[in-house]
């Protein structure tokens, strides 16, 4: 059926399937129509042939886009999607249909871009043999496949779709997800009952504000009056039910919310409009009842779906470890189980388009790996053997052999996923302000409602319900306590997807007032791959002996240090009684003799010795006698001297607090142009510089990474630990940057100051607004459904500003004065 193309047609010829180039000499192709049709590779050959082989030709002919390319491993056979059949798993996202028999499950489909790729895969389900329905939402690029588990696996249903070009895998909301989408929809069946309601009442109120008097009979007037009153029933007892149930919670509560006075506006309404129908007398509301109920129900909508889509994404990052692994067992057998069941220890592979199942270290092999979920970095990282790898990153290029170190609840992405939980759980002190403002103001409008209701009474009492209405709903702060919650949620998202995850809340106003930023030496400004450069022997020990002793004394540290000397651990060689003296050195009994490793005069303290040499050296002693000299050597991060410069261009102070030698901190400080700078600094020195700054007036924010980094994290204005940082000093600190490039700390200083800008616009704009509507509605110029327009307008305007956050781009740092100055001229 196939046979080479000539290289002229090569050149020029694009994929039938895909549409990408054919390379010159390409032996794939498909007859189709009676024509044969050139194909890029393999993969694409057995997505072409499992189309027009199943009796799907149709799907080439009636496609408007093409799809993505086809990786060759997608051709797989069904023992690979085995796992999926497990009991266990299965119970999570399988649930049975109403008649018993029959399953159904929802699977999120990649590759989709067009209407026939939907029919392609509804055909190609439906031909399976146990499958009883097939529907395919094309916005949301997922299935709904019910089928006879006693005639056919899940497994197989996986399998064929690969073989046509969708990979899929299970889709089950999260309970957080499953509340959203039902409250969801129940908004929107409210909002279509209120857009009725409102059209149907308008067109029986429009008759009776156009005609003339005695145009329309007594008889007539009461009809459109009782039908108006029907139409709004169910407008109030069902669309506007959410504001009485929250009114109700408020007043419980004794905190007076925005559906407080909304509540009263609608109610009052209706039962004043039902009143005068029943009685035949008085005015009418119920064309502003439905209006005011449709238009504040529509504001919250778009309000809550712009806030879902810039800010916690529910159960992205939850779902970011994928669902199976690939076990090797001490036979050397693989075995495919749920990624759940791993425990520390286990050794998986990975082969090339998975996720890594868990946190762990690479045993065997070299790739890349896309980490751009975890870290916002989009080009993809080398990881060689001993390198740790993050569960949730994507495996690109060869296999990996990984020793599962945190698995499930333990892994990064569940603490990443804790610690933003922990931040949405409390609001920064202006957020705190603003609901405070909301609740007086509250309080204050319905003080004022009744002043404004009674003098209408003496003034003109026809006119005094809808007075009423008019001043309850146009100045209702919604608005205000928007104002705050929506900046905040655009502005996490900003940070999350640059990968810098705020763990409090407060961070981001504290960010935005930064005045110093104070960095750490090792792991911060540089990468914290230490290096053993040289080894240089004092008296009574070879080199090799005395780089195994200080292996020994480093095994159990998670200092950069200690990693310089791994490759000369030795498994008979151990340290007992072993001690770290923070910002000195580590110290231990080996042999019977205490070796210390440090500084000089942590190391032989009755000495005064001097390095060999300029950078960093360590001196190894016994029994206070020096031994050994090392010198190690780290990489300065490559943005490091760019970010200092972007920093002091903002007008930041900078200043380097190590804890290294003199030389090391002065030559790092001279080569990044920082000119306040102090080496041999104690985690105690550290605090007290902090404490120094603070006390003139200055904001501090203190950059680290390690676990003696943790009381100056704790005593800084704002702290910011790196992605490499211990655990301890993660969960201490106010965010965690995932991404090991230090500009995105400019960058987050630079956001925090956008979002606390539009956070006050937000709150700028809504007292504004509340109290230039106030006089207006109080002397009768708004009537209700102006009102309700002005509310949700009100609303949308700061939501609106907002999501301007969404288009975030680092600004570039003004010129100083002097360069200005030439630029100008």
């Amino acid at each position: 059926m196939s046979h080479p193309a000539s290289t002229a047609e090569a050149a020029v010829d694009n994929c039938y399937h895909c549409g990408s180039l054919v390379p010159a000499g390409a032996p794939w192709s498909i007859v189709l129509d009676e024509r044969e049709h050139p194909l890029c590779c393999p993969g694409c050959e057995a997505v072409a042939h499992a189309i027009v082989d199943g009796g799907l030709g149709s799907y080439y002919r009636f496609r408007t886009e093409l799809p993505e390319r086809p990786d060759e491993r997608q051709a797989v056979k069904a023992e690979t999607w085995a796992v999926f059949d497990d009991p266990g798993l299965q119970r999570q996202f399988v649930h049975a249909e109403d008649d018993g028999e029959r399953v159904y499950a929802t699977l999120a489909v990649d590759g989709i871009t067009c209407a026939a790729c939907a029919w392609l895969i509804e055909h190609r389900l439906n031909d399976l043999e146990g499958v009883t329905s097939s529907a395919v939402n094309l916005s949301h690029h997922r299935v709904r496949v019910a089928w006879d588990p006693a005639r056919l696996k899940l497994s197989r249903i996986l399998a064929e779709m690969a073989a046509i070009g969708y990979s899929a895998q299970p889709y089950e909301p999260d309970a957080a997800q499953q509340r959203l989408q039902f409250e969801e929809r129940m908004n929107i069946r409210r909002l279509i009952v209120a857009a009725v309601g409102m059209a149907q009442v308008m067109m029986f109120s429009i008759p009776i504000y156009m005609a003339a008097p005695g145009e329309i009979s007594a008889d007539f007037y009461a009809l459109f009056h009782w039908l108006s009153f029907a139409l709004a029933t169910p407008v109030v007892f069902f669309s506007a039910m959410p504001f009485f149930r929250n009114a109700v919670r408020d007043l419980r509560t004794r905190v007076l919310g925005m559906d407080v006075p909304v509540s009263i506006a609608i109610g009052g309404a209706y039962l004043a409009s039902g009143y005068a129908v029943i009685a035949d007398t008085g005015e009418v509301y119920f064309d502003s009842v439905a209006m005011f109920t449709f238009f504040l129900l529509f504001g919250r909508y778009v309000e809550a779906r712009a806030r879902r889509r810039s800010g916690h994404t529910g159960n992205v990052m939850a779902g970011a470890l994928p669902l199976s692994a690939v076990r090797l067992e001490a036979n050397g057998e693989e075995r495919i189980l749920p990624a759940s069941e791993l425990v520390a220890g286990d050794r998986v592979i990975v082969k090339p388009g998975h996720g890594v199942p868990a946190d762990g270290l690479i045993e065997e092999g070299e790739s890349s790996l896309d980490e751009s979920m975890l870290t916002g970095e989009y080009l993809p990282v080398v990881r060689r053997v001993g390198d740790s790898v993050t569960g949730g990153s994507q495996n690109i290029e060869s296999p990996l052999v990984i020793r599962v170190t945190h698995a499930g609840k333990d892994a990064r992405v569940a603490s990443i996923v804790d610690l933003t939980d922990r931040a949405f759980a409390s609001r920064p002190r202006l957020a705190q302000l603003a609901a405070r403002m909301s609740h007086l103001f509250v309080l204050r409008l319905l003080v004022v409602t009744v002043c404004v209701t009674t003098a209408w009474w003496f003034i003109d009492p026809s006119r005094m319900l809808w007075v009423m209405l008019s001043v309850l709903v146009v100045t209702c702060p919604c608005a205000l306590a928007l104002a705050t919650p929506t900046a905040l949620t655009a502005g996490h998202g900003q940070l999350r997807r640059r990968g810098i995850l705020i763990t409090r809340a407060d961070a981001i106003e504290s960010l935005s007032q930064v005045d110093r930023v104070i960095f750490d030496k090792t792991g911060t400004l540089t990468c914290g791959e230490m290096q053993l450069i040289d080894t240089r022997p004092l008296d009574g020990i070879t080199a090799e002996r005395a780089r195994t002793v200080a292996a020994a004394l480093e095994a159990h540290s998670e200092h950069p240090i200690a990693r310089a000397f791994r490759p000369w651990r030795q498994a008979t060689v151990d340290a007992s009684d072993r001690a770290s003296r923070t910002g000195q050195g580590v110290e231990g009994v080996i042999d019977g003799k205490r070796w210390r490793l440090g500084r000089a005069d942590f190391v032989a303290p009755d000495r005064a010795l001097t390095p060999p040499g300029e950078g960093q050296w360590l001196l190894l002693g016994e029994e206070g006698e020096p031994r050994v000299w090392f010198a190690l050597r780290d990489r300065l991060r490559e943005d490091a001297a760019e970010t200092v410069a972007e920093l002091k261009s903002r007008g930041i102070q900078v200043e380097l607090l190590s804890g290294d030698t003199t030389e090391a901190v002065r030559g790092m400080a001279e080569q990044l142009g920082i000119e306040t700078w102090q080496a041999g600094a104690s985690p105690e020195g550290k605090l007290a510089r902090i404490r120094e700054c603070q006390a003139a007036g200055e904001k501090v924010a203190m950059i680290g990474d390690g676990i003696n980094d943790v009381p100056v994290l704790a005593g800084a204005d704002v702290s910011i630990a790196m992605n490499g940082a211990t655990d301890l000093a993660r969960t201490s600190a106010d965010a965690v940057l995932l991404s090991p490039r230090l500009l995105r700390i400019v960058e987050a200083i630079e956001i925090a100051r956008a979002t606390r800008r539009i956070m006050r616009q937000n709150m700028i704009w809504s007292v504004c607004y509340n109290f230039s509507a106030l006089p207006l509605a109080a002397i009768g110029i708004v009537p209700p459904w102006v009102a309700a327009l002005g509310m949700s307008g009100s609303s949308l305007v700061v939501v609106g500003n907002a999501l301007r956050l969404n288009r975030f781009r680092l600004r570039p740092a003004p010129l100083p004065a002097s360069e200005a100055r030439l630029v100008n001229a």
